[in-house]
């Protein structure tokens, strides 16, 4: 991605000139631009997160995304990462060209609502124009992605073969095609949207949730974590149960069936043999993705040599899941270590069986050779959990002299680290 050839230099000027503008202005015009674009367009209720409208997360994080862009609007190869980021969220909820359409004609009219005025006609026509370039650099992408997915670019039905418990927040839902068809193999680490009908709003929600095990062409096996107080607008707003994972625990069982997307997410450990060690941090329910680059690269003729260290951190022996399992799979492989922060350890967990660390996940507490491997350069690193845990982690390995590019980072929601 280069710079903006169908931009004139007057035109990139305007952008850049009107970042200042977006720093003042942006959440207001991105918070018009939702109101009046699903009060005209109801039906796109059943793509967008609701809850994340009413809390004021979706317009800030487009908010910051149009500052971002305005900021680089002559170097966009640095919005690269993100672009991949939103055109696979993009086509997790198969967003087409008339889409962009859509959101284009309500952007652009936000902006002349707030700043009225001030919205020139010649600084109107280079946000047009901007917003189409872009637009159709990620057409392009999602239209690329979309012809990878062989042949499935819709919802498909899926059938709840099993549902098991994993702790006591954490449940796994295995999902078999209705069709019978056998599925596409997937990078571990990547994720699927699944759609059910919430009463509550009276529209269908998707949502993403990462793989949690190796690929396998019957079923594809999800871990939610039930969320049980996601907070609505203001602090002191009340909080509610997160719609669609609260349904899954509590009204989706063996036989139910919901909507599932293609597997996508730029996120993920290549499936390719390799020598080198891996490393996975994570935190709460963090671990879903990490837990299927674990059972992946188990699965290998590497895992017999590969060094490999799962470092994982919850409040409770009893919220983590996947326990007895990661246990296990470090006792047959000799190569393969784990370690286990705990914040809250109980009278009755053991120390190097229920855990191996008390508090939050400290990589300084770990030798730097023995357990983070930091004596090959080729070590990679796969961090997912809450966004301040994964800047953290992300930090303390680049302060140990990790290069960037050797780390990999899980960035769900509707932002970004």
């Amino acid at each position: 991605m280069g710079s903006i050839s169908g931009l004139r230099p007057d035109q990139l000027q305007l952008i850049k000139a009107t970042v200042p503008v977006l720093v003042e202005h942006g959440n207001t015009i991105t918070t018009v631009f939702y109101k009046n674009m699903l009060a005209a367009h109801p039906e796109l209720n059943n793509v967008f997160n609701i809850p994340n409208q009413v809390n004021g997360h979706q317009p800030r994080a487009l908010a910051g995304a149009l500052f971002a862009y305005a900021s680089n609007i002559d170097n966009l190869g640095a919005l690269g990462p993100a672009v991949e980021l939103i055109c696979n969220k993009h086509a997790s909820l198969y967003i087409k060209p008339d889409d962009y359409k859509i959101v284009g004609k309500y952007l652009i009219e936000a902006m002349g609502e707030v700043l009225g005025d001030a919205l020139t006609p010649e600084i109107k026509d280079a946000w047009a124009a901007a917003y189409w370039q872009l637009a159709d650099i990620m057409i392009g992408r999602e239209n690329q992605i979309y012809q990878q997915s062989e042949g499935w670019t819709d919802w498909r039905d899926f059938k709840i073969i099993d549902k098991v418990k994993e702790s006591d927040e954490i449940t796994s839902f295995y999902l078999s095609p209705v069709d019978g068809k056998p599925l596409p193999a997937f990078q571990p680490g990547q994720y699927i949207s699944v759609k059910v009908f919430v009463d509550e709003v009276q529209y269908e929600q998707p949502r993403q949730y990462s793989l949690s095990d190796k690929p396998s062409s019957e079923y594809y096996r999800i871990s939610v974590k039930k969320e049980t107080g996601l907070s609505q607008g203001e602090s002191n707003a009340a909080t509610h149960p997160g719609y669609v994972s609260n349904i899954l625990h509590d009204s989706k069982n063996k036989g139910d069936i919901v909507k599932v997307s293609h597997p996508y997410g730029d996120f993920f450990c290549s499936q390719k043999e390799g020598s080198h060690p891996v490393v996975l941090i994570s935190a709460g329910v963090g671990l879903t993705p990490l837990t299927s680059i674990l059972n992946t690269l188990v699965a290998k003729s590497s895992s017999n040599y590969r060094k490999i260290h799962f470092i994982h951190g919850a409040r409770t022996s009893k919220t983590r899941a996947f326990k007895e399992h990661i246990a296990s799979l470090s006792k047959s492989h000799p190569n393969i270590q784990t370690t286990f922060f705990t914040s809250q350890p109980s009278d009755e967990d053991k120390k190097g069986e229920d855990y191996h660390q008390v508090g939050r996940v400290d990589l300084s507490k770990l030798d730097q050779n023995t357990q983070l491997f930091l004596d090959d350069p080729q070590t990679e690193f796969y961090i997912c959990g809450p966004e301040g845990f994964m800047k953290d982690a992300k930090t303390s390995l680049e302060t140990l002299g990790v290069k960037p590019e050797s780390i990999k980072m899980e960035l769900f929601g509707t932002g970004g680290v």
